[in-house]
This record gives C-alpha cells, sequence and structure tokens, in this order.
C-alpha cells in the first residue's frame, strides 16, 4: 500500500525508515465530508494527521463561540495538538475539514516507539518538530508584526493554489480581520469581485507595495 505518510516521513528523514513494512497496518485512513469536524478542542487525540486529499481547517473557538482560524493544511501538510500528544493530553484547538478531506493517522506512541529504536524516525520526528515550530513562528511574527493587508498579500504569493479553494469568510478569519475588513483591503489590491486565488503578480505585488500605508487596526 502506497501511503502519502510514508514519503512525508522518508523525506523528513532524509533516509529509508527501517520496519516501515511493520509500521504501515497501524496507519489508519479516515474520510470526512466538507464541515465535519476532525476533532474538538478538550478531546483526546493521540495522532498525525497527514492529508491525503483536500484541506483541514485548525481553529480556536473563543468564549463567544466565534472561530479564529489558527491554519489551513492541504496535500501532503500534517498536523496534531502537541497539547493531545502529551500522556492524557487533549487537543487545545479543534480540526474541521474545510473540504472534502482525505486524512492518514499515524498513532503517535508508535511513531515514538519506533523513534527510539531507529535513528531514521527519530530524525524525521524531530525534523517535524522542527517544521511545525518554524511555521507557529512564522505565524506569530506575522500576527504582531504585519498588517492585514500585508499578511494577506504574503498568503496570495506563498500559496495562491491553497487560497483559491479557501472561502473568503475563512481567509478574513485567518487573517484576524472581519469579512467587511477583507472586501476593503481586496479593493485597495484590485481584487474586488474575483476569486481568492484571481491574483496577477501585479495585483499582488501592489498589495505589498501598500500594505505599509494600511490600518493595523483594521478588524
Amino acid at each position: 500500500m502506497s501511503l502519502r505518510s510514508h514519503a512525508l516521513l522518508h523525506a523528513l528523514a532524509g533516509e529509508p525508515l527501517p520496519e516501515w513494512a511493520q509500521f504501515a497496518p497501524l496507519v489508519r485512513t479516515r474520510r470526512y465530508d466538507a464541515g465535519d469536524p476532525v476533532f474538538h478542542a478538550e478531546a483526546p487525540w493521540p495522532w498525525l494527521a497527514v492529508v491525503d486529499q483536500g484541506v483541514a481547517k485548525l481553529v480556536y473557538i473563543r468564549d463567544d463561540g466565534a472561530e479564529r482560524v489558527k491554519s489551513f493544511i492541504a496535500e501532503g501538510g500534517f498536523f496534531a495538538s502537541l497539547a493531545a500528544l502529551a500522556p492524557q493530553g487533549r487537543a487545545s484547538f479543534s480540526a474541521q475539514a474545510l473540504t472534502p478531506l482525505q486524512l492518514e493517522l499515524l498513532p503517535y506512541d508508535a511513531l515514538r516507539d519506533f523513534g527510539d529504536r531507529h535513528l531514521a524516525w527519530q530524525r524525521a520526528l524531530r525534523a517535524g518538530l522542527q517544521f511545525y515550530g518554524a511555521r507557529k513562528e512564522k505565524r506569530e511574527r506575522e500576527l504582531l508584526t504585519m498588517s492585514p493587508q500585508a499578511r494577506y498579500a504574503a498568503f496570495l504569493a506563498e500559496e495562491p493554489a491553497l487560497a483559491a479553494r479557501i472561502p473568503l469568510k475563512d481567509l478574513a478569519l485567518y487573517l484576524g480581520v472581519t469579512p467587511v475588513a477583507l472586501s476593503r483591503i481586496r479593493g485597495r489590491m484590485g481584487l474586488a469581485g474575483t476569486g481568492a486565488a484571481a491574483t496577477t503578480a501585479g495585483a499582488v505585488g501592489a498589495g505589498a507595495a501598500g500594505a505599509a500605508g494600511a490600518e493595523k487596526g483594521q478588524t
């Protein structure tokens, strides 16, 4: 059986994975319809999820019930709640299927056991943790130092294909602005009336150039 998670772990390790044939039967495949929950905050979730098809949306739920989007994970990407991977741990955020979604679920306890036995598995886990930390650090830096327009322009430039698959209301929640504020940002960038991915290089460039003058406090 060919698994996307095998290719991911092999790439992270930089070498073949010993005993993959013993690990592969532990991987579970799960399918979700768009809008289905994958897991809820405060629920046990002792898995590393690898996206085989579709897009997952990771969200925090505020006390008033409103969502704040943490990230979007598309094919080949992976996610987990580090809090849930601890013994008796529980997820600190929720995950949903933004589109029809297929995940490969890798049991973390087994990953850790294979890492204890084999250096290649240990390298894969370490590289994955470093990637996760770098992604989180980048997200924090953008939220704390960049205007919403600059964050939007950067997202369109870095992830144009992914942006095409995300409803604008979810992009607004990811950027930390209201849909109305995002509409205004798109108007300044010359994107009003187009889909999320209808971004020419000139429009994105104009958005980046104009970001310095955008109001940082837009909501």
